[in-house]
């Protein structure tokens, strides 16, 4: 008896396979998920270390020298220097009565005596300043782990999709990173912290620039790409926007391992999605030969769009181990609004990304660059004249914005200048772009705790505001690039009447996906 026609869930899968949508959805899925996983540490690593291993160890310290420092008595009078006025005061007891007040001097006293010498007045909303300054040092160390690993194996993931295309690579990324999560859950220690932050660089790798060579190499045409990628893009401001305020509220009214946990279970549902859409256990390498790694870096266009990616994302990166730190010693912030106080930035660069996916192909993408590095350095320039929370709206608003702008240019370009002079594969120059944005977030959070405990938060972003302005101007050389003489030969063949088309070296396929797709090709040729 023949099957009923109407709809079937093959019937679906066939469709999902050859739609070039549902693979702009798996790529904004990872790219999310990644990003949530790199922002939700942001707000509960410092508070995490800080609890654990200063309070944890001081608070037993603290009650054993309390109980063993002597008490003031009423024929021993002592000295106590007035941090006020620079003054030596000579106190003593001649009556020590039971009343509030008596007993509130005495307590006082002690604390002023712990150790045999005397304390300041507390300026500070937390005890352990030079706790948090070393802090400084090692979250940024343990932040800039993943990018660190990530810039060391993205070159490899280039070579391997260009072998193996760009599936298997997309299905390792979602492993590792669901092993990532799992593992930050479970974490109690900074060492088991900083192995899954690597654990995670390696996961990153794999799946974005897998993702983004394979958004690229199913919209070949300029426009579509553009706003192709301003939509991926979207996944990773989105994944900015809700994992710090998801992480910061989740650790403060349930506990540590509750938002891995989600991330875990979120990861999982993209797993299956890969599985029924990508099909990761087919081999499709591309046909055309790839560019070699080394000379796409010889190329001086590709290295100005690597450079504004890296300088534009360095900036946020140094806030990230910094910014949190700096409100808990100035702002006396509890541990929400450590969180919280990306959310400007997040919204704003999920705005930035999906409108100039879009404006940029009109106003010129280097412009758009160009303005948003400017902006970007501005931003960083205002960042420390807030007072509270409220005042970190404007500075962190226009941060994620401009970076919305460099990103949402940068990424389309990097394709449309291999397209333009170098061979039409995209992974290469996609784990060249992921290198740059990687370099920005390992450079980043290394070098900004020591520079905070060195110089202050203050003199961090005014340094690294002054770069980006100072980077600004070389976007101008981006304005109009020049083809090889080769790619000339190819874009007048194929496209004689539109300057603004160019052709990739292959012909055209509806979507590198079915298996029937090759064949049809060659019946065309």
């Amino acid at each position: 008896m023949p099957e009923p026609l109407g709809w079937s869930p093959w019937m679906w899968l066939k469709e999902g396979r050859e739609s070039r949508k549902l693979v702009l959805v798996i790529v904004f899925v990872a790219l999310l998920l990644d990003n949530m996983l790199l922002t939700v540490v942001v707000p509960i690593i410092p508070t995490f270390l800080y609890a654990t291993e200063y309070k944890g160890t001081n608070s037993s310290v603290l009650q054993t020298q309390t109980m063993a420092t002597p008490m003031p008595s009423a024929a021993h009078p002592f000295s106590v220097f007035s941090y006020f006025d620079n003054t030596t005061v000579t106190v003593s007891y001649d009556t020590v009565d039971n009343t509030t007040e008596g007993t509130s001097r005495i307590a006082s006293t002690s604390l002023l005596l712990l150790n045999g010498t005397s304390m300041p007045p507390k300026n500070s909303c937390v005890d352990g300043e030079e706790f948090l300054m070393d802090e400084n040092v090692r979250v940024g160390l343990l932040f800039a782990s993943k990018a660190l690993v990530q810039l060391t194996v993205n070159p490899f993931v280039g070579l391997l999709t260009n072998r193996l295309g760009y599936h298997i690579p997309m299905f390792i990324g979602f492993i590792i990173m669901f092993l990532s999560t799992v593992m930050f859950a479970f974490s109690g220690t900074y060492t088991l912290l900083f192995v899954a932050r690597a654990l995670q660089g390696i996961g990153s790798s794999f799946s974005s620039v897998a993702g983004l060579g394979m958004l690229a190499s199913v919209y070949t045409d300029d426009y579509e790409r553009g706003n192709a990628m301003g939509i991926a893009l979207g996944g990773l401001a989105l994944g900015v926007l809700v994992g710090a305020p998801f992480g910061s509220v989740m650790y403060e009214f349930v506990g540590k391992s509750s938002p891995f946990l989600i991330l875990a279970f979120l990861a999982l549902l993209d797993g299956a999605l890969q599985l029924c859409i990508l099909q990761p256990s087919k081999i499709s390498p591309e046909s055309t030969t790839g560019t070699p790694v080394f000379t796409l870096l010889q190329d001086p266009y590709i290295l100005v769009a690597a450079g504004a990616l890296c300088f534009a994302n360095m900036g946020v990166a140094m806030l990230e181990p910094t910014l949190p730190i700096w409100m808990m010693q100035t702002m006396c912030s509890p541990k929400w609004q450590l969180g919280m106080a990306f959310l400007p930035a997040s919204i704003s660069y999920l705005i930035g990304t999906n409108l100039f996916g879009v404006l940029a192909h009109k106003m010129g993408r280097w412009l758009c660059s160009l303005i948003g590095m400017i902006v970007v350095g501005v931003s960083l320039l205002c960042v420390p004249l807030a007072q509270n929370i409220y005042g970190l709206i404007g500075p962190n608003g226009g941060l994620g914005f401009a970076i919305g702008m460099v990103d949402s240019s940068m990424m389309p370009i990097m394709g449309y200048l291999v397209d333009l002079r170098h061979a039409s594969v995209y992974g290469s120059v996609y784990a060249i772009a992921d290198v740059a944005f990687c370099m920005g977030f390992a450079i980043g959070p290394s070098t900004g705790g020591a520079i905070v405990r060195a110089i202050g938060f203050p003199w961090l972003m005014v340094i690294i505001g002054v770069i980006n302005i100072a980077y600004a101007p070389l976007c101008w050389y981006l304005r109009s690039p020049p083809a090889k003489e080769e790619k000339i030969a190819i874009l007048n063949q194929e496209c004689p009447m539109h300057t603004k088309c160019y052709a990739t070296q292959k012909p055209l396929r509806e979507f590198p996906l079915t298996d029937g797709s090759d064949e049809e090709v060659e019946n065309e040729e």
